[in-house]
């Protein structure tokens, strides 16, 4: 609950702003402006005078800092140790980097965190910006972990990653519709076969059946079925044709919203974010409005959610320049 909360908080912030520093390059936000540059070219290059003082640990040395493993479990991770968060070109030209102070931030493996756009790097430094001084809490810092996830994770198990993508589409919730009501189930077929479900999902199915020229099957089992080979192949052509970003980025919608089906329509710009958390939660929205919502319980679901998926939306369309 306190990770939910703390999400909530760090969204709210980024709602607020109040950090419209962080929106230049390193240079831009140092105070010394010109005279910290200590000399930049013309190729963009920017130097950062090292404070007098900076405290030594193990993980940073005198031009780099990179986060220890546990990061990605979501513990917090130490206090933090720096004033500044700001952007820059990386060092080849191509892409860009995150500053604390004036070293260099790594991913977790130690690799240069480099950033497609200049958007998304601002975007990852407003996270870091926003740490209390008593500690990092990579729980409310969504894209670096995404970042970490696509720069280390993703090039090296893409094949596992797309493998798994397809093994959960034959599950996908939009094609499965409730059987014929139970005593446990009474209510759920109707809703299900209802006008206002089928003017939600069918227009979903035909974007599928146009999208990929296959039309999809729909089960009565959510246990799933199998997909004809033509459409599973389509959906799995275009997965391979995504960069290791985009990919991180349709992975962790996958796994919020059970379906690959949605966040493909929200990779190719179908879907809005609003529209897809309402496709996810049609079927539990229904229960709520049967039994009742539980405080602490289906409220943190839902908050929990919109978290997960508005960061990975968020998270793509930065690393598109967006």
């Amino acid at each position: 609950m306190a990770t939910l909360a703390a999400r909530r908080l760090l969204l709210r912030r980024w709602v607020a702003g109040g950090r419209g520093r962080l929106l230049g390059t390193a240079a831009e936000a140092s105070p010394g402006g010109e005279e910290a540059r200590g000399g930049g070219g013309s190729d963009g290059a920017i130097y950062v005078k090292k404070p007098a003082a900076a405290a030594a640990v193990t993980t940073r040395d005198e031009t780099s800092v990179a986060m220890p493993t546990s990061f990605m479990t979501g513990s917090v991770v130490g206090k933090r140790f720096y004033r500044d968060a700001t952007v820059r070109r990386a060092d080849d030209g191509n892409g860009w980097t995150v500053m604390l102070d004036y070293r260099t931030l790594k991913s977790p493996a130690k690799r240069p965190l480099k950033l497609p756009s200049r958007a998304l790097a601002m975007a990852i430094a407003a996270e870091w910006e926003y740490q209390e001084s008593d500690g990092i809490r990579p729980f409310t810092m969504p894209l670096m972990k995404l970042a970490c996830t696509a720069l280390e994770r993703v090039p090296v198990t893409r094949a596992k990653v797309i493998d798994n993508l397809m093994k959960k589409f034959h599950q996908d919730l939009v094609f499965c519709r409730s059987p014929a009501d139970s005593e446990l189930t009474i209510g759920v077929h109707r809703k299900f076969c209802s006008h206002d479900f089928k003017e939600k999902i069918d227009p979903i199915l035909d974007w599928v059946n146009t999208e990929f020229g296959f039309k999809p099957v729909v089960y009565t089992t959510f246990f799933g079925g199998k997909q004809e080979e033509g459409l599973t192949k389509a959906v799995e052509t275009i997965l391979k044709k995504t960069t290791d970003f985009e990919l991180a980025s349709i992975d962790a919608m996958a796994a919020a919203a059970h379906s690959l089906v949605i966040p493909l329509a929200i990779f190719r710009e179908r879907l809005a974010i609003e529209e897809a958390i309402e496709l996810i939660r049609l079927e539990e929205d229904h229960q709520v409005d049967r039994w009742g919502l539980v405080e602490g319980g289906h409220d943190i679901d839902i908050a929990d959610l919109k978290v997960q998926m508005s960061s990975a939306v968020v998270f793509l369309r930065l690393t598109r320049g967006m």
